[in-house]
């Protein structure tokens, strides 16, 4: 792209719009940026961009204004089919994302982590191999900075860990990382995506400038991504928690890959096979960079998880708060259930994303779940799902800070309230992340209604981008 003679209009002021339209001005470009959102996050930024010479487009004006344009830089909150992006595809022009723009410019090698779940702790074990094995490493697109806020801090020898949702990649032609890593695809995003066949293309077109130079580490226990292995140049590594695989597997309570033993089970002191696999995932990647046992062993023994994902964050009267805000569809939500110890009271629901939540509680009758508070925006539909399975142990609570009062309430000592909404969170909330920021609040809040109850608060970890749910 020659910047300085090409107009970009940038739409959605988010941490990505944003980027985008200061990566755009710093090479020379003219931009102009909308958003139909009003706040003070998008007010704040548009200051921001307007300050260093971008062109901050009002709602009455957005059609003459896209008209000048050339470009369309499309934030991943927005859909392809939304009036605008149609507006510019009927005029013939580019339209493209900010995760795209950076993977014109980056010039050191990528790790592309994609999947349905598990995407962002895998990223997230990635950078800390790399930091551990010395090399800078940046954890990026869907988590941490965008990817365009990077590139000069990357250069040429660093590592761009990069997490891409299947809203980027429906702005994403021209990424090639050296490895691509698809964990898993199960149903999710069909309210944007509106069947499977669109939604698993998109997971697959991560791999499509993929040569035969590069790798595509694949799960072999998930069918779908197991096909996607004919669908790619790249040499193919697998991982499995079931099979002795050509790459990553388990065997004899330990982690290996192509028969070398790494470390053992024990080792990782984060829970669940899907935990596992993540970790199998990172390894194969890590291997295939070159990266010593002595690393992966180091930063895999000392990973805590993610916030909002699992993450145990207070206790009140004997009752544990279990935030796993992350888990905003229902596959994440079921490894969510099993992989808690004891008796709990499930919080669920939120912004519906097109799918059902039978199988959600036919999972729930067989773990530990003694109760369901259901909440949110879409609370009967789940449970006319939870009736179908024949889960009657529940509470219909629509407002979430009433839904988390109730939840409490219900559980007995000893037991969890453990929010994993298997839900989006954009019926009352900006992103899962204030959603989870808000159940735990919320645990003081209780505190200060009850007095007499010692309230124990629990650390997190990092944060992370958490546009695209």
């Amino acid at each position: 792209m020659l910047f300085e003679r090409q107009t970009f209009f940038v739409a959605g002021l988010s941490r990505s719009g944003v980027s985008a339209a200061e990566y755009l001005i710093s090479r020379g470009a003219c931009v102009y940026a909308y958003d139909d959102v009003e706040d003070e996050s998008v007010t704040a930024a548009a200051v921001k961009l307007s300050e260093i010479g971008c062109h901050i487009v009002s709602k009455d004006e957005l059609e003459e204004k896209s008209e000048r344009c050339d470009v369309l830089v499309l934030s991943p909150g927005i859909p392809v089919d939304h009036p605008l992006p149609v507006m510019f595809r009927k005029a013939g022009k580019r339209i493209i994302g900010e995760t795209e723009l950076g993977a014109l410019a980056v010039r050191c090698p990528v790790v592309a982590v994609t999947g349905t779940n598990g995407k962002t702790t895998t990223v997230s074990m990635l950078e800390g191999i790399f930091r551990t094995a010395g090399k800078h490493a940046v954890a990026c697109a869907n988590i941490g900075k965008p990817l365009t806020s990077c590139i000069g801090e990357l250069g040429e020898n660093g590592v761009a860990v990069a997490e891409i949702s299947s809203f980027q990649l429906e702005t994403l032609y021209s990424l090639r990382p050296h490895v691509a890593i698809v964990l898993n695809v199960t149903e999710d995003h069909l309210n944007r995506h509106y069947n499977m066949e669109n939604y698993t293309y998109l997971k697959a077109k991560i791999l499509h400038n993929s040569a035969e130079s590069e790798y595509a580490v694949l799960n072999y226990d998930d069918p779908i991504v197991r096909s996607f292995a004919e669908k790619t140049r790249a040499k193919v590594v697998w991982f499995s928690l079931n099979e002795k695989v050509a790459g990553g597997y388990i065997a004899d309570g330990g982690f290996y890959f192509l028969g070398e033993r790494i470390l053992s089970e024990s080792d990782l002191p984060i829970d669940g096979d899907h935990n596992r696999a993540n970790a199998l995932a990172a390894i194969c990647a890590a291997k295939l960079f070159g990266v010593g046992n002595a690393a992966i062993i180091a930063a895999l023994k000392s990973f805590r998880g993610v916030k909002h994902r699992l993450q145990k964050v207070g206790e009140l009267g004997g009752v544990t708060f279990i935030d796993d805000s992350k888990a905003t569809n229902v596959d994440s939500a079921i490894k969510a259930i099993e992989s808690v110890r004891g008796e709990s009271v499930l919080l669920v629901g939120g912004k519906d994303k097109g799918y059902s939540y039978e199988q959600l509680f036919e999972a729930v009758k067989k773990s530990g779940v003694v109760h369901a508070v259901i909440y949110g925006e879409n609370a009967f539909r789940v449970l006319n799902s939870a009736l179908k399975q024949g889960f009657t142990a529940v509470t219909l609570c629509r407002p979430f800070d009433m839904a988390v009062r109730v939840a409490y309430l219900t559980a007995k000592r000893g037991q969890s309230v453990l929010l994993s909404p298997a839900s989006a969170s954009f019926d009352a909330f900006k992103n899962y992340e204030e959603r989870g920021e808000r159940f735990t609040e919320m645990i003081s809040v209780l505190a200060e209604e009850g007095k007499r109850e010692k309230l124990t608060v629990i650390a997190g970890g990092d944060g992370e981008n958490g546009e695209a749910e």
